[in-house]
């Protein structure tokens, strides 16, 4: 058994790692490169922005993979899935169940995204220029979707001849799952584990990650590979003295979010904590339609949930459905909400400010002294929301300068991604501590990690790049 990198080594986006075993190829998740730079400096001549990165050829034929395996619905992890069939795959898809829910979601929103980035390049052709075309259409999404096959978690599943499947909760979004292959070639049995995103202990509606108990080899995230997360009750001190500070200068309070498990988790701690940080004194306002209909899927998986947001969905409303929570799903009623300019609560996608309608409440309030822009989420390198974090005191946006003059916080006690003791501790529990690959991280955040792994677990680390090898 072999595993060749191809994406998301050296960065956090693009996740994408062949298997090939037995003769035959698995690959494990098929995401899309995030993080060109909008409304930072602008790139050098001739370099690849992500979206170039993302039309160009796989590095391998999409018609001879015989198994696709995703491990979580993000699009980071999902992206380039319709682009793969597009461009020949036709094998089943094998995941959890809860994430072909939000995955048909996600795929779809990026479809559209596709489709109207399309359209406004096509808007400024030059004479002899050819029209753009989308990455991928509706029609893709919905050939991919149907390939997509449902795993439970703990239900090994033979999906090759002599290739077992397992999922395990990653704790991460909804339906995650760290993914362990089996393979069995000239009668010697192989274990590959592939982490996926690791959430961490303690998450809002989530159970914990799953341990593993061995492995031939881990490929293993590290994204927070040299950080450590404040405490859950540091995280809630620091919001709450965001929404205090927010209602005593006046302004709004703009959050950019992933629509998929941040938004959620959000509106969740919200709840908790609706009366003690005087939350009914601003309007509140989920202004992103995929996050809608992601919160409503989160209703049709209560399972997955961990004893005590089980015991708090079952009372009616539930913590998603606040008093003064507004959901604008039409462009009209999001543009209305720039009319406001204290005393709201915006949560809008994308969660990296890459696209969406977070772009339009940032040109509305960034310049304004009085606002508060809260990230709560990892910012890729290249992406308007690092830039923002980095202390950009100008962004561009819509083609306008927007000068930086909001209050800028970074809350990273809730990231969806467990932190370096986090990581250390998953890792920590599998036997014999086996060889690792990290991937999901940009350094020196992962190699980082891999000094802690080493020091403590005595492992031996490999930091892949795209194209590196390694036998399991």
């Amino acid at each position: 058994m072999d595993i060749v990198f191809h994406g998301a080594a050296g960065e956090v986006t693009g996740s994408c790692h062949l298997v090939q075993v037995a003769g035959k190829c698995v690959l494990l998740d098929c995401g899309m490169v995030q993080g060109e730079s909008q409304g930072g400096p602008k790139r050098a001549q001739g370099e690849d922005t992500a979206g170039d990165r993302n039309a160009v050829p796989f590095p391998f034929d999409p018609a001879a993979i015989d198994v696709l395996v995703l491990s979580h619905a993000h699009i980071d992890h999902t992206g380039r899935v319709p682009l793969l069939v597009k461009r020949g795959f036709t094998g089943p898809i094998f995941t959890h169940p809860a994430t072909i829910d939000l995955a048909t979601i996600m795929l779809a929103d990026a479809a559209n995204i596709a489709m109207a980035d399309a359209e406004h390049d096509n808007r400024h052709l030059q004479p002899g220029q050819k029209p753009g075309e989308p990455l991928y259409t509706q029609d893709d999404v919905n050939a991919a979707t149907r390939l997509m096959r449902p795993v439970e978690y703990n239900t090994p599943t033979e999906i090759l001849p002599g290739i077992t499947l397992t999922l395990r909760d990653a704790g991460h979004i909804l339906g995650s799952a760290t993914v362990e292959l089996d393979g069995t070639e000239n009668g010697v049995t192989r274990k590959l584990v592939f982490s996926g995103d690791l959430g961490p202990v303690n998450t809002p509606i989530l159970c914990d990650p799953a341990p593993v108990p061995a492995a031939d080899l881990v490929v293993m995230e590290s994204t927070y590979g040299d950080r450590l997360h404040k405490s859950h009750e540091d995280t809630a001190a620091e919001l709450a003295a965001i929404f205090a500070a927010a209602h005593k200068d006046g302004g709004n309070v703009v959050i950019p979010a992933f629509a998929v498990g941040r938004t959620q988790e959000l509106l969740y701690i919200f709840a908790e904590h609706f009366d003690e940080w005087g939350l009914g004194r601003f309007k509140l306002f989920l202004d992103s339609p995929m996050a809608i209909r992601v919160t409503a899927a989160y209703g049709r998986h209560e399972d997955l949930f961990d004893a005590e947001a089980k015991k708090l969905w079952a009372s009616r409303p539930n913590p998603l459905q606040l008093p003064n929570l507004t959901l604008t799903a039409d462009g009209e009623a999001s543009r209305s909400i720039n009319a406001i300019h204290d005393h709201a609560v915006i949560i809008a996608g994308s969660g990296m400010c890459t696209g969406g309608r977070i772009r339009h409440h940032l040109r509305h309030n960034l310049a304004n002294p009085a606002a508060h822009i809260v990230f709560v989420g990892y910012q890729a390198n290249g992406t308007l929301g690092r830039v923002i974090v980095e202390g950009a005191k100008h962004v561009q946006l819509f083609d306008d300068d927007i000068p930086v003059r909001a209050h800028v916080h970074t809350v990273g006690g809730l990231s969806a991604h467990a932190d370096q003791a986090g990581l250390s501790a998953w890792y920590g529990q599998i036997a014999e501590h086996p060889p690792v690959c990290l991937v999901h991280g940009e350094d020196p955040g992962r190699s980082k990690l891999a000094d802690e792994l080493q020091s403590k677990w005595g492992s031996k680390v490999t930091l892949p790049l795209p194209g590196t090898r390694v036998a399991v």
